[in-house]
């Protein structure tokens, strides 16, 4: 890579890493450019540079989170309880601050199509975890499970990843098998 062209990455990756850390304290709607490009003590048009406009600095955070869970569904075929919700655990603790991000401003994050994306992905998950013909009572399980499991990555975002991983999964468990 180009020295140019490593800086000019860098820089790219800096950016997203403090509009990251400012949605997640502030909020989209409460976080504007300029805010970003103080924090970063560069020029609003330096940021354009970068970033032609806000959505696609959004996208950009939000994009790798969506790669992986869509990666995961890819590979999660049906199989181990235990294993499909540690694995989609994992995806989201990996994405954890995003996550927060998206549940914080979802109104927000509407603009960004992310809501069907969300829904489908969920059905999915719904659908490995309750089988092929399930029972309106397994599917609510298997909602309860799904959205109890992402909720402690965001709500206990700050414990042992270790420690959160096995109370959410055994919890995801219980709710699927009561």
């Amino acid at each position: 890579m180009a020295p140019e062209a490593s800086v000019a990455t860098n820089t790219r990756e800096r950016i997203q890493e403090v509009a990251r850390d400012l949605f997640a304290e502030r909020g989209l709607r409460n976080t504007s450019l300029q805010d970003i490009a103080a924090c970063l003590e560069i020029t609003k048009p330096a940021l354009y540079y970068h970033f032609s406009s806000r959505d696609e600095l959004v996208r950009s955070i939000v994009q790798p989170m969506v790669d992986d869970l869509d990666a995961f569904l890819a590979t999660s075929g049906s199989g181990d309880t235990r294993q499909l919700l540690e694995g989609y655990f994992d995806v989201l603790w990996k994405h954890r601050v995003v996550m927060g991000i998206i549940v914080r401003d979802l109104a927000t994050m509407g603009q960004f199509e992310l809501g069907e994306w969300m829904i489908e992905w969920r059905r999915k998950l719904i659908a490995l975890l309750a089988g092929s013909k399930p029972s309106v009572v397994q599917m609510i399980r298997a909602t309860v499970a799904l959205g109890g499991l992402s909720d402690c990555t965001i709500e206990y975002a700050d414990r042992s990843h270790r420690q959160v991983k096995k109370a959410a999964v055994d919890a995801a468990i219980a709710a699927l098998e009561s």
